[in-house]
C-alpha cells in the first residue's frame, strides 16, 4: 500500500503519476470503510481526493498555505499530512476532528466548520505575508456551494484587487448540500459547458485571472494546472470540475443524501441504524405543506439545508414557488423573511442553530426593530445540539432573545 508510507506531503512528491492514481484508490477505500463505521462528510471528500494529492505534489505545505473552506473536503488533506492512521485504523478514528484543526497539525491554519470563509482568510494570509516580507503561495479551497455565500463573494471582490500571489481553487461539483440556487450558478454551468469559456465569467469580472480544469479528478491535468499558477503574481481562480461522491455508486447517484452520512453497510448503502416513526423535521415539512395548500402566502425558506426542516426533494417540488432556497446565505434569508412579512406573506425560515448565529445583525435590525412577524424554526439548539466547537447550539439564543425584547 502507498498510503501506509505517506507521513507528510514530501512523501507524495516522490510518487509518479501511476502511483498517485493508486494512492487515490487506497485513500477512497480507507475513507469508505471509515465512513461506514464512523459516519461523517462523505461526498465532498470523495470528490477531492485527486485534487488534494495534486495540491500536495505541487505546493510545499506548510510554507505554502492551503486554507480549506468549511472543512467538508479536508479528510484527504489530513490523510496526507501525518494523520493517515485516523483513517486507516478504527481504534484511531476519533483521534482527529471532522474539521481542519491547528492543534492537530502545522498544515492546518484555522479551525473552520462554517462555510464561505476561505477566500477572506486567504486574502488576510496573503496580505500579512506581503507586509512582513514572507514567502510562499496562499491557496484557498472552496466549493461551488460556498461561493454563493456573502462572505465568499466579499472575499472574491477583495482578492480581485490584491496585486499579489493568491490562488483560489473552485471545487465545482454542481452541488451544495442539496442542489445549488442562485444566478451565479448559471454562470458556473455556462463555464462548465463551454470548457471554461462563456459570455460572462464571474471570476474575471471580479478581476481574477482564470484557469479551467474540465476533469478535476484527473491527477495529471490538476498537476499541470496547479504548476501553471504556482508562484503567480496576481490572484487567480482555478475552476476544477469534480464528481461529488466519486468512487461509490450510491453517493454518485444520490449526492444530497450522501453529503454527510450515518454509518452504513458498504455492500448495500443502507443505514446501519434505523429510526422508526415521525421526526420533527418531517412533521415540520408536512405541517407547512398543509398550510401552503390553504394559504398561498405561506412560504418556507432555507439557507442551503432544506432537510433540517424536512423538505426532501419530493417535498420541495410539492411546495413549488412557496419554497425558497437562498443558498448558503443565512443573513439573506433573515432579511428576506422580514420583507416577506412586511408585505403580506407568512415566512417560515428553518435553520440549523449554529448557523443562526451569523444573523445577529439581521435579526436585530431587519426583523426586530421593524417588528415584522417572521417565524424562525431552529433545529439542534441548546447543549443537545453541540457536536463540535464550530457547531455549538448555544449562541443563537442571543439573537432570539433580542427579538423577544424588541417585538
Amino acid at each position: 500500500m502507498y498510503i501506509e508510507n505517506i507521513n507528510s506531503p514530501n512523501d507524495v512528491k516522490k510518487l509518479n503519476s501511476k502511483e498517485m492514481t493508486a494512492l487515490a484508490a487506497e485513500m477512497r477505500e480507507a475513507l469508505l470503510k471509515r465512513a461506514s463505521i464512523h459516519g461523517g462528510h462523505f461526498g465532498p471528500n470523495f470528490g477531492m481526493v485527486e485534487a488534494t494529492i495534486a495540491l500536495h505534489y505541487v505546493f510545499n505545505s506548510p510554507e505554502d498555505k492551503i486554507i480549506f473552506d468549511v472543512s467538508h473536503q479536508s479528510y484527504p488533506h489530513k490523510m496526507l499530512t501525518g494523520r493517515k492512521d485516523a483513517y486507516l485504523y478504527p481504534e484511531k478514528y476519533d483521534d482527529v476532528s471532522g474539521y481542519t484543526n491547528p492543534a492537530e497539525s502545522e498544515h492546518d491554519f484555522f479551525e473552520v466548520g462554517h462555510t464561505s470563509t476561505s477566500v477572506s482568510l486567504a486574502c488576510g494570509a496573503a496580505k500579512a505575508r506581503d507586509l512582513i516580507g514572507g514567502k510562499g503561495n496562499v491557496i484557498a479551497v472552496i466549493g461551488d456551494g460556498s461561493v454563493g455565500g456573502g462572505e465568499a463573494l466579499e472575499g472574491l471582490n477583495t482578492a480581485g484587487e490584491l496585486d499579489t500571489n493568491l490562488i483560489i481553487i473552485i471545487n465545482d461539483n454542481d452541488m451544495s448540500i442539496a442542489e445549488n440556487h442562485g444566478g451565479l450558478y448559471r454562470n458556473l454551468k455556462a463555464l462548465r459547458d463551454g470548457n471554461g469559456k462563456a459570455e460572462t465569467n464571474l471570476f474575471t469580472a471580479m478581476g481574477l485571472d482564470y484557469v479551467f480544469v474540465k476533469d478535476g479528478n484527473n491527477i495529471d491535468e490538476l498537476i499541470k494546472a496547479f504548476e501553471s499558477v504556482k508562484d503567480c503574481k496576481k490572484a487567480v481562480a482555478v475552476h476544477i470540475v469534480t464528481q461529488k461522491g466519486k468512487g461509490y455508486e450510491p453517493a454518485e447517484k444520490d449526492k444530497e443524501n450522501w453529503h454527510w452520512h450515518m454509518p452504513f453497510d458498504i455492500e448495500t448503502g443502507k443505514d446501519k441504524y434505523s429510526f422508526d416513526g415521525e421526526d420533527l423535521q418531517s412533521m415540520t415539512a408536512d405541517f407547512l405543506l398543509e398550510k401552503m395548500k390553504k394559504d398561498p402566502s405561506v412560504v418556507a425558506l432555507t439557507a442551503g439545508t432544506p432537510t433540517v426542516m424536512g423538505f426532501t426533494k419530493e417535498k420541495r417540488e410539492a411546495a413549488g414557488k412557496q419554497f425558497v432556497d437562498v443558498g448558503i446565505a443565512e443573513e439573506n434569508a433573515v432579511a428576506m423573511s422580514s420583507a416577506l412579512a412586511k408585505f403580506g406573506a407568512k415566512p417560515v425560515f428553518g435553520v440549523f442553530s449554529p448557523f443562526l448565529q451569523r444573523t445577529y445583525d439581521q435579526l436585530s435590525h431587519d426583523v426586530c426593530i421593524n417588528k415584522n412577524a417572521a417565524t424562525f424554526v431552529v433545529f439542534a439548539a441548546s447543549v443537545w445540539g453541540m457536536g463540535d466547537i464550530t457547531h455549538l447550539g448555544l449562541y443563537d439564543k442571543i439573537g432570539r432573545a433580542s427579538c423577544r425584547e424588541r417585538v
